[in-house]
């Protein structure tokens, strides 16, 4: 085994290259899945980010209604090894009793989701964000809060009671505070649900202003971002204005 710094440099750069050109293996294998008889064909999520909000929107009326269109996840499942053409990424709370792809009745490899508590853009996040527009195309990405945030309502016991948090709690806290303190000072009747909304707000903003790839394609149309909050109780996901 070579450890000269020859050696672990040639290593460094080599590891470099090959993450490098896993992205363009991956893109590549997207175009050739998207070819037949040597034309192109429209990728499956080759549509607007409205069309895509629709077919969001829709799912979670079946939802709703207890009434899903997708019961089979087998179907496909050998097509989407070589490829994924998800329609939408969604950034979700890691709560357990929220699932994004039942919530939106939708089928394995329609949604990008990256969840965590709290449902805020960190630097991870967010890089997984901009993986899903640059190289996936995704037209839309959603915000998706929920009621009775278990880690919105610890940020407000920390802004107002001081309480004290465990491990890296702290840290995850620190990044709701702003929503809670924004909607704090609003005197709102109901403090959780107001700061739930402010979250999936800033976090929206956040995510419309991130440089330099997210903001670029916002601003050039070619990405619609937009935030909702799901209903524990009923499943319904309102959209914010």
């Amino acid at each position: 085994m070579c450890l000269s710094v020859h050696c672990l440099h040639a290593f460094t750069r080599r590891g470099a290259l090959k993450a490098a050109a896993g992205f363009a293996v991956a893109a590549g294998v997207d175009r050739a899945s998207a070819k037949e008889d040597g034309a192109e064909k429209p990728k499956p999520n080759a549509i607007g980010a409205d069309a895509a909000l629709r077919r969001l929107m829709e799912g979670n009326a079946r939802y709703v209604a207890n009434k899903p269109a997708h019961r089979d996840f087998s179907a496909g499942r050998a097509e989407r090894a070589r490829s994924q053409y998800p329609i939408a990424a969604v950034l979700s709370c890691a709560d357990s009793r929220v699932a994004p792809e039942f919530a939106f009745d939708q089928g394995p490899g329609d949604l990008f989701v990256v969840r965590l508590a709290g449902n805020f853009a960190n630097d991870d996040g967010l890089a997984s964000l901009e993986y899903a527009v640059k190289y996936l195309r995704v037209p839309l990405v959603m915000v998706l809060g929920h009621s009775n945030c278990g880690a919105v309502s610890a940020a407000i016991k920390v802004v107002e009671d001081n309480a004290q948090l465990p491990g890296h709690l702290p840290a995850l806290v620190q990044s709701i505070k702003p929503a809670v303190e924004a909607a704090k000072a609003k005197s709102p009747h109901d403090l959780l649900a107001a700061a739930i909304t402010e979250n999936v707000a800033l976090n929206v903003k956040r995510l419309e202003t991130a440089q330099p790839l997210l903001a670029s394609f916002a601003q050039t149309n070619e990405l619609k971002i937009v935030g909702g909050v799901y209903d524990l109780a009923s499943g319904k996901i309102g959209l914010l204005s």
